[in-house]
């Protein structure tokens, strides 16, 4: 079993669509809820990040479940498994859900089914906060705030995980051949189709084809943040919740201005950012 989790706005739903695509992955498809995820599927635990949720449901203490919890018990391990089990065709070799909360619920999912692993996507978090300011209220410091308590959660459970990778959204969409293979194998599985185009994943209007700092699928939310900084108390404003973000935006390799990617402070964000761990 996989879970795969990230912030919204972060690539989930399209690396889920792109790994239910192999003939040995089973996704949800079809259910009726809510992008397919998991989360809207069971009663086991609760749903966090309905609606106005996506970009607060980091900050909210029931979003980060562990292996301490009371929710873990042999009677509600029975009960997610038969939440999911009907949307899944268990013939395949990897049974595959999606939802966003995951990030934050690994060491629960983790002592609920043991031999679970995780694919976990991280995207620059100005470029995060910009996509889901456009369908939320909240404000942007608070989006970049609730980027790095997120991560930060992350980071602390990373140790306690058996098998977890971390995907980074800027490197699926410029290769996106690279990284299915990447998760292919971490799954334990050959690449079926290589010759994939962005345009398969993601909108072409979000890609400008190229890997450099400042290019790529992020472009138009860094330009829409930096015009958001042409008033002097604006970019006050902006630079405060920069700096509150950028140690933590560092450890994922993250550089907040100018925005861009370099390689990850976090020694084990590193590793997971190469193969995984197992």
């Amino acid at each position: 079993m996989v879970f795969l989790g990230g912030l919204h706005r972060s690539g989930t739903t399209m690396l889920a669509r792109l790994l239910a695509e192999h003939p040995q992955v089973s996704g949800f498809d079809g259910t009726g809820v809510p992008a397919d995820e998991g989360q809207h599927l069971q009663a086991v635990y609760p749903v966090v990040s309905q609606g106005h949720q996506a970009g607060r449901f980091a900050l909210l203490p029931e979003a980060h479940l562990t292996e301490r919890s009371a929710l873990v018990t042999d009677q509600n391990r029975r009960a997610l498994w038969e939440s999911w089990r009907p949307h899944w065709d268990e013939s395949r070799q990897v049974l595959l859900e999606k939802s966003p909360p995951n990030l934050l619920m690994t060491r629960f999912l983790q002592a609920m089914f043991p031999d679970a692993s995780f694919v976990l996507v991280v995207r620059h978090p100005i470029a995060v906060s910009a996509a889901t300011q456009k369908w939320s209220a909240t404000r942007p410091h608070a989006l970049l705030a609730h980027w790095t308590a997120a991560h930060r959660t992350l980071r602390g459970d990373l140790p306690s995980l058996q098998r977890a990778m971390i995907v980074r959204y800027e490197h699926l969409v410029a290769d996106p051949d690279g990284e299915l293979a990447r998760v292919f194998r971490f799954a334990g599985l050959d690449d079926h189709a290589p010759g994939r185009s962005v345009a398969e994943g993601v909108n072409r209007d979000n890609f400008a084809g190229d890997r450099t700092p400042r290019g790529g699928s992020n472009q138009r939310y860094f330009d829409s943040w930096d015009a958001r900084r042409r008033s002097l108390a604006r970019r006050a404003y902006l630079d405060l919740a920069e700096r509150r973000c950028r140690p933590e935006a560092a450890r994922f390799g993250y550089a907040m201005r100018p925005p861009g990617e370099r390689s990850p402070s976090d020694p084990l964000v590193a590793r997971l950012l190469e193969e995984g761990a197992a």
